[in-house]
C-alpha cells in the first residue's frame, strides 16, 4: 500500500513558544519572523477600494484571467518598471503569488505527463518544494554557491531530463541574492526546461535596477509577480503571471476550470497600486532604513551582518552554527522573533532570517533593549 501524503507542520507555528517568550518582555514581542507588511495600505489604493465602482465589482463574477483594466495596468507597469513590452494576452491574474507557486507543478505535469521533477534552489522559500509534493512530483534541490545563487553546473543530467520546471527567486528569499537571469534563461532553452521566476521582491533592490527574467526572453519563461510586498496588500491577495504566450494561454484556460478568480475589488485595488510608483519608492526607503538599523543592532551583539542585494531580509550566520540557540536568545533578551534557517532547506541550517517588517517605533524598542 502506497504511503498517504501527510502535510508537514506549518513552519512558522513552531515559533509560537519563542513568540510567547518575547511577549513576556515589557513592550512585548517584535516579530521579525514572517515577511508580512506592517505599513499602511497606500492612500491611492484605499480610495480605490472604497469607491462605488470597486464596491459594485463585488457583485458579479470577476474575469478569471483578469479584467481589461487589470491586464493593461500590469502590462504598463512592466514596460515602465522593467523596460519590457509584454502584451496583455501574455498576462493572467492570480490570487497572490503563493497559490500559483504551489499550484503550477500540478498543471504543468498534466501538460507534460512524461516529466515528474521540480527543480528549485536548495536554500529558498519552502513553497517551491511543497508545490512539487502536492503535485506528486519529485522535488530536487539545486545547490547554491557561496553567494546563495543557484549553481546550474551541479544539476544532475537525469534530473534535467525529468524536469518539468526550474524555480528561481530573485531577489531571493531568504538571502537577498540577485540571480543571473539571462544565464538561467539560456540554460532553460538549451535543456528544454521551463524557467519559473518568482519576482515578488523585484522593486526592492539596493544597488541595481529591477531585474526580471522577461528582460532576457519571453519564450520558455514565466514570471510571477505579487503586490503584497510592494504595496502592503498581502491581505488582498493580488498577483499576476506573465511570459511565454503558449504557457500563459494554457494556464488561463486551466484556471478557468479550477475556478481561480481574483475578486473584483482586489483587481481594482491592483490597478490603482500598479499605476502609482510613489508609494513603492517611499516603502523602499523605509525598508532600507530598517535593514540598516537592524544591522547596527546585530553589530552591537558582536554578530556580523551583510546588507542583502535585494529584498528586506537579513541572512545571518549564527554563532557556532546554532541557529535555534540564537533564536531563543534573541527572543529572551531582545524580544525579537526571527526565523531559523532550516525552514528554508537543509543547507540553511546554521543561519537565521530577520525580516525588516516592524514599524520604526518597534525597531527603536529593539535598539533600546540592545543598548544601541
Amino acid at each position: 500500500m502506497k504511503k498517504k501524503f501527510s502535510p508537514p507542520p506549518y513552519p512558522y507555528e513552531q515559533l509560537d513558544k519563542f513568540r510567547n517568550l518575547a511577549e513576556s518582555l515589557p513592550g512585548g514581542a517584535v516579530d521579525l519572523s514572517i515577511g508580512t507588511p506592517c505599513d499602511p495600505v497606500p492612500e491611492v489604493v484605499k480610495r480605490s477600494i472604497t469607491s462605488e465602482m470597486s464596491l459594485d465589482s463585488a457583485r458579479p463574477y470577476p474575469s478569471s484571467v483578469g479584467s481589461e483594466d487589470f491586464l493593461k495596468a500590469a502590462s504598463e507597469w512592466m514596460e515602465r518598471c522593467l523596460k519590457v513590452e509584454i502584451p496583455e494576452t501574455s498576462i493572467g491574474a492570480c490570487i497572490g503569488s503563493k497559490e500559483i507557486v504551489t499550484g503550477l507543478p500540478a498543471v504543468l505535469k498534466l501538460r507534460n505527463p512524461d516529466k515528474d521533477t521540480v527543480l528549485y534552489p536548495a536554500v529558498s522559500y519552502p513553497s517551491y518544494s511543497m508545490g512539487a509534493q502536492l503535485a506528486n512530483c519529485r522535488s530536487v534541490a539545486v545547490p547554491v554557491d557561496e553567494e546563495w545563487r543557484i549553481d546550474l553546473s551541479r544539476i544532475d543530467k537525469n534530473d534535467i531530463e525529468r524536469a518539468i520546471c526550474l524555480w528561481v527567486n530573485s531577489p531571493g528569499n531568504p538571502a537577498g541574492a540577485i540571480e543571473d537571469l539571462e544565464k538561467i534563461t539560456d540554460w532553460g532553452k538549451a535543456n528544454e526546461v521551463m524557467i519559473l521566476s518568482d519576482e515578488c521582491y523585484i522593486e526592492f533592490t539596493w544597488e541595481t535596477s529591477p531585474k526580471s527574467v522577461l528582460q532576457s526572453s519571453k519564450e520558455g519563461v514565466l514570471a510571477v509577480h505579487s503586490l503584497s510586498k510592494r504595496s502592503n496588500l498581502a491581505g488582498m491577495r493580488v498577483g499576476f503571471y506573465a511570459g511565454d504566450l503558449e504557457l500563459v494561454n494554457y494556464l488561463r484556460e486551466v484556471r478557468k476550470h479550477q475556478g481561480f478568480m481574483l475578486s473584483g475589488p482586489a483587481q481594482n485595488a491592483g490597478v490603482a497600486a500598479m499605476n502609482d510608483q510613489a508609494h513603492v519608492d517611499e516603502q523602499k526607503q523605509l525598508y532600507l532604513g530598517r535593514l540598516s538599523k537592524l544591522m547596527n543592532i546585530f553589530d552591537s551583539l558582536g554578530i556580523e551582518t551583510v546588507m542583502p542585494e535585494g529584498a528586506f531580509y537579513l541572512w545571518i550566520a549564527a554563532p557556532e552554527a546554532d541557529e535555534w540557540r540564537l533564536v531563543q536568545e534573541l527572543s529572551k533578551t531582545l524580544g525579537m522573533v526571527v526565523t531559523p534557517g532550516e525552514f528554508f532547506g537543509e543547507k540553511g541550517k546554521g543561519y537565521i532570517r530577520v525580516a525588516a517588517v516592524a514599524t520604526d517605533d518597534r525597531i527603536e524598542l529593539l535598539e533600546q533593549r540592545a543598548g544601541v
